[in-house]
């Protein structure tokens, strides 16, 4: 593959509802732009794009995978990317470098819960957008009502650009607007009588757009005169990074039509990287903002968006050079750790192909392999000039689910196991709960999760089981109360004493200590000893053996014996004070309260509205954002282990949330003996 300047890249991220045929769509234009030879299908699992056994075993894009082009001497990097919200991380890493995307649609579905999801992500970052109706090739394709439904549920701005053709009900090609070309198997002719009308007023409508982009050409457009073709090309790419344009191309990536105006599309309309502007960073050492022109001629500067774990290569790093340019061997500098590493061989990659690189260019996209001190969200850059990229931010996990080897042999296995794929998948949580003895991870779903253990008996070839996460209690007390605790031991030589006098209290704090003893009844040198004693007491409480907080102890009195008293009589007579003084303390049972913020369309508000009281949960407020309505509520951890699942039941899978742990508050009474039977038989 040849050296491709900036003007001459376009990093485009192909988006769409699980389904919508991304992959089958890679497959497409690699062939069209005599990439493979032959196409490969999702069903032989043969496709470029999807090549892991997970993604092979689910018939589905589980990671986004670099598929790069040639195409009218450039080069498009084409970021294909998981349908699946669970998947979330790939998609943000993906767009976290994509100058444009692709947004694909189902023709024989419209607009679905995936789409409204990737336009939202569109919009937010502001990425010139190409739409592409896929599937046409399908029967009973209601086109226009598609037409009406990105228009009404994403954006008023679509324009086709292209026009489909069918023959008794069947799609059999499609007009350019534009060029004012018919396209009917594989051969080019004009504009038929039944659609010429039709397409003159679609173009019309293109030019308007075309002239409102400057002055001058809105005033040599109502003036009468006709505007050139260049004057068109670019004002409608003007317009279409402006995000005034949507455009709209039909086809079928199955039999390969509309692949050709889409990739001219692509070329023509979408920004190259540097149109983009400045690329912003810190100064590591004064920790202000700077920027960096995205160019070749500025010092070097790239960020590692993306890690692949190769069980025979090793670590991939995925990188985008913002600036500069870089050579195999050429010394780059890590500001965040203050290292210099070599760069080895340099590749692109399509899918898991390598294809070796002597040099990259400002605004492309290549990888790396086996650099150790490279991580997802590290930038390197010229020593001399040191810059620091932002890191792409994740939504937190919102389920956990228990894992453990089938094999005790596997236990450490499954630790290594787990620190490695979380270099590749940074928006799943490890967590190992002494309290519970569990090995928690957390992730964005079930089909994240599940994502997860298959990789870890595929590559690691660790077979895991899971189970439901256990709720962390915590104890406390509710009242008053004092207790006297006497150790007193004699063996045959020095005994042990120990006499304490305890006043406990509920307080806000996890655990405070006092003492007020007057007149050396406890010597200075044991209150240490009585403050650890309580410590170790609450370590395991007395209904359930969960933690006690939320408790002040004040030692007041006691008394000690010269020869018999140590350290270890008074921890022990402190333990002994806390369980007298228990009856009159009214101890009772914390759980975790997590607040939850749910996004959920207008007509499940109710439903949403109706579930969580339910769930014991108190609606705190609910407000309009980004075209859904977010409800604000605080829920028991207990009640919402599996929301991620119900959420999904209840909102068509439009609805999402995210959790926060607030606090502990007590477990109502009527629950307090259910939890205390259950964890006593754990």
């Amino acid at each position: 593959m040849k050296e491709y300047k900036t003007n001459e890249i376009r990093n485009v991220a192909i988006l769409g509802h699980l389904g919508s045929g991304k992959t089958t769509l890679g497959e497409s234009v690699l062939y069209v732009a005599k990439a493979i030879e032959k196409k490969g299908e999702i069903e032989k699992k043969n496709t470029v794009g999807d090549y892991s056994i997970e993604e092979q075993n689910r018939l589905t894009t589980l990671t986004a995978s670099l598929l790069p082009i040639e195409w009218a001497n450039c080069k498009i990097n084409f970021l294909d990317t998981p349908g699946s919200e669970e998947l979330i991380g790939e998609m943000e890493n993906a767009l976290a470098v994509a100058d444009a995307a692709l947004l694909l649609i189902d023709a024989t579905k419209g607009v679905e819960v995936g789409t409204e999801r990737a336009w939202e992500e569109l919009r937010k970052r502001q990425l010139p957008t190409i739409i592409f109706i896929n599937k046409m090739d399908k029967e009973n394709i209601k086109y226009q009502n598609v037409i009406n439904s990105l228009k009404e549920r994403l954006d008023s701005h679509i324009k086709e650009f292209t026009l489909p053709i069918f023959s008794n009900e069947v799609f059999v090609g499609y007009i350019d607007i534009i060029n004012k070309n018919s396209y009917q198997n594989g051969t080019v002719g004009a504009i038929g009588a039944d659609f010429k009308s039709q397409a003159e007023e679609m173009y019309n409508g293109l030019l308007e757009n075309v002239a409102e982009t400057s002055e001058e050409l809105l005033e040599k457009f109502f003036s009468g005169e006709e505007l050139t073709s260049e004057e068109i090309r670019m004002g409608l790419a003007n317009a279409v990074t402006d995000g005034d344009i949507f455009p709209v191309i039909c086809g079928s990536a199955l039999q390969d039509e509309g692949i050709v105006p889409l990739l001219d599309s692509i070329i023509t309309y979408l920004p190259y990287p540097s149109v983009g502007g400045l690329k912003q960073g810190i100064d590591p050492k004064t920790k202000e903002e700077i920027s960096r022109k995205i160019s070749h001629e500025e010092p070097l500067s790239a960020m590692i968006f993306k890690t692949n774990i190769d069980p025979f290569v090793g670590t991939i790093s995925f990188f985008k050079l913002y600036s500069g340019s870089l050579k195999t061997g050429q010394e780059v500098y890590i500001p965040e750790i203050g290292e210099t590493s070599k760069m080895p061989q340099l590749f692109f990659l399509r899918g898991k192909n390598q294809i070796s690189a002597d040099v990259v260019l400002a605004g492309d996209i290549a990888c790396v392999a086996k650099v150790n001190e490279f991580a997802t969200g590290i930038t390197f850059c010229d020593k001399k000039s040191p810059i620091v990229y932002p890191k792409t931010e994740h939504p937190s996990p919102i389920i956990y689910v228990a894992i453990q080897p089938k094999k005790k042999q596997d236990e450490d296995k499954i630790s290594s196991s787990l620190q490695r794929l979380n270099l590749e998948d940074t928006t799943f949580e490890i967590v190992r709960n002494p309290e519970t003895a569990q090995l928690l991870i957390g992730g964005q779903g079930l089909t994240h999760i599940g994502y997860i253990i298959e990789k870890i008996r595929n590559m690691f070839k660790v077979e895991v089981e899971f189970f439901d996460q256990k709720i962390v209690y915590r104890e406390t007390i509710r009242a008053k109360g004092e207790g006297h605790g006497r150790h007193k031991k004699q063996t045959g030589g020095a005994g042990q004493f120990g006499e304490v006098f305890i006043r406990f209290e509920p307080c806000s704090e996890d655990f405070v200590f006092e003492e007020v003893v007057v007149g050396g009844a406890v010597p200075k040198n044991y209150f240490p000893a009585v403050e650890k004693g309580l410590i170790e007491t609450f370590e395991r409480g007395p209904l359930a053996g969960f933690p006690v907080i939320g408790i002040k102890a004040v030692l007041y009195d006691g008394s000690y014996h010269p020869v018999d008293s140590n350290e270890i009589s008074f921890k022990l007579a402190a333990s002994l004070a806390f369980k007298n003084a228990l009856e009159k303390l009214r101890p009772t049972i914390l759980e975790p309260i997590i607040q939850l913020n749910v996004m959920v369309k207008d007509e499940f508000v109710g439903d949403i509205m109706g579930d969580l009281p339910k769930r014991r949960g108190r609606v705190l407020g609910m407000e309009q954002k980004h075209g859904f309505q977010e409800i604000i509520a605080e829920v028991p951890e207990s009640e919402i282990t599996k929301y991620a699942v119900d959420l999904k039941a209840m909102t068509q899978a439009s609805g999402r949330f995210t959790r926060i742990f607030l606090r502990y508050e007590e477990v109502p009474e009527m629950l307090i003996n259910k939890i205390i039977e259950e964890y006593k038989k754990q």
